[in-house]
């Protein structure tokens, strides 16, 4: 019996796994040479301690990620001395981490990450749910799931981490999912920036060019996710990724601003003095309040999944000029203002705009 997209269930789930398998060696495999720059540091990373997996069984076993995937030396990214390539490398593990305890059936087992590094767990596990809900056209039950328990506090990350996995798919952003947040659901478009980014940096930032499956209302917020990935990409150096951003047109530069913003505090990697030179680059670009904005919503993102680490909470005094709570206050006022009914790319516009009034007008005098 022909399912909702006019395909039959088992066909379609066939043929999206099959596309998955095909395709993973370039957007989930082991191999990674995916950037435009040299390597600046050929060593190794050892990885963060983690809590172990059981293997997991049946078709489950050929989704699971390699957890070499997190080690930054196999892409050809800027790496520097300093802290930001640990700092990115452990993320990316409790990512990788995250989405195989989806598969071993063990997502309880995210809890056993440390505090600091369960929200990037998450975004994992909701990649992970989001894969398997795509490929058994389940209509995002397992990840509606994973919203409703283990990660209810940690949503925006499970946002992210559902878009990743769209484009671990090459689907557009959101097709079949259901039970949404009707606005921060578009977080999903963010994440599946940061994902297509990450396994096409040669044609996303070496030739800045702009995905055929993303309309026009995608595209900022697509944006928003390279912009994260630019962070990555350049090692958290101010000077490169501020160079990097001028490269691409003015009318994409703000959204790229926003998404530096976030990852800069939400992931970290800079030093306090670096973190100036970035304030001072955005403001000589003319997106200071972009990068305060993205900040703002890193912190309201983290204080709502727990402690802030005090790295976080030095470098949002710095990016926003204003203490953690206030900042994600900002956040927090722009979207109950918008009221219940907020669901369209304009409104989660509006929820930035107003975010970014309220830096404007704390810098006025």
């Amino acid at each position: 019996m022909p399912g909702k997209f006019g395909v039959p269930p088992v066909k379609a789930a066939r043929g999206l796994l099959a596309s998955w398998v095909a395709v993973r060696g370039v957007f989930g495999g082991s191999v990674g040479d995916t950037g435009t720059t040299s390597f600046l540091d050929q060593g190794r990373t050892e990885p963060t301690p983690e809590p172990t997996l059981s293997p997991p069984r049946g078709l489950r076993r050929f989704l699971t990620k390699d957890p070499q995937e997190s080690d930054l030396s196999r892409r050809r990214f800027r790496l520097r001395g300093g802290p930001a390539r640990t700092v990115f490398t452990t993320a990316e593990t409790s990512y990788v981490f995250g989405f195989n305890a989806v598969m071993s059936r063990e997502i309880e087992k995210v809890e056993d990450l440390p505090e600091e590094q369960r929200p990037f767990g998450y975004e994992g596990a909701a990649a992970g749910c989001t894969l398997l809900d795509l490929l058994t056209l389940t209509r995002g039950r397992r990840l509606h799931e994973l919203l409703a328990g283990p990660a209810q506090h940690h949503r925006h990350a499970a946002y992210l981490g559902a878009g990743r996995a769209y484009a671990l798919l090459r689907l557009r952003p959101l097709w079949g999912a259901r039970r949404a947040h009707p606005l921060l659901r578009w977080l999903a478009v963010d994440g599946f920036g940061f994902q297509w980014s990450l396994s096409r940096a040669d044609r996303m930032i070496g030739e800045r060019t702009m995905p055929d499956l993303l309309t026009r209302a995608h595209c900022a917020v697509f944006d928003q996710g390279l912009g994260r990935l630019l962070w990555y990409h350049d090692c958290a150096s101010p000077d490169d990724v501020a160079a990097r951003i001028g490269e691409y047109p003015p009318s994409r530069r703000a959204d790229l601003w926003s998404g530096v913003g976030f990852a800069a505090a939400y992931t970290g990697g800079a030093e306090p003095d670096e973190l100036w030179w970035l304030t001072e680059h955005a403001g000589a670009d003319g997106f200071r309040a972009h990068l305060a904005q993205g900040c703002a919503f890193a912190v309201a993102a983290r204080l709502r999944s727990g402690t802030l680490p005090e790295d976080m909470a030095h470098a949002v005094q710095i990016l926003t000029g204003a203490e953690p709570d206030e900042a994600a206050a900002w956040t927090d006022r722009a979207l109950i203002a918008l009221g219940h009914e907020a669901h369209t790319h304009e409104d989660f516009q509006s929820w930035q705009t107003q975010t970014r009034r309220s830096w404007t007008r704390r810098h006025r005098y």
